[in-house]
């Protein structure tokens, strides 16, 4: 193994998904070799969703406050709010998992391969995990 990827079983939580490998990463560290049935958690969508719905707010809290209002006021807030909860669900599940760091590679909510977002080598390095046993 190379010094920046481990891999370690997960004592994971109840999240109903089945079989799958899961990319936890942010908008730096892009996924690699990913494949029709493997799923991208980015961690940083929370603000990445603010920051488009929220736009760059005033340094002077009264406007700043003004801004936000106007925004939560807005006929289309329901569906803003909804895109924020969505953001958030990943990270929930990120937390649910008590994952160490990011980025890694998370497979049936059992192991994890920290330090990757290479699917191909966070699989061999399974592999070799599994081997081993």
């Amino acid at each position: 193994m190379t010094p920046k990827t481990r891999l370690l079983p997960l004592l994971a939580f109840a999240i109903p998904v089945s079989a799958t490998t899961v990319v936890y990463t942010d908008s730096h560290h892009p996924p690699l070799n990913l494949s029709a049935g493997h799923q991208v958690v980015y961690l940083d969508a929370p603000q990445t969703a603010q920051r488009q719905i929220f736009g760059e707010l005033p340094s002077d809290p009264v406007q700043a406050e003004r801004a936000a209002k106007a925004v939560i006021q807005s006929s289309d807030w329901p569906q803003k709010q909804q895109q924020i909860a969505q953001a958030y669900q990943g990270v929930l599940q990120a937390y649910s998992l008590k994952l160490e760091k990011y980025p890694s590679v998370v497979f049936d909510d059992k192991y994890v391969v920290y330090g990757t977002t290479d699917v191909a080598l966070a699989e061999s390095r399974l592999a070799e995990f599994r081997e081993a046993q």
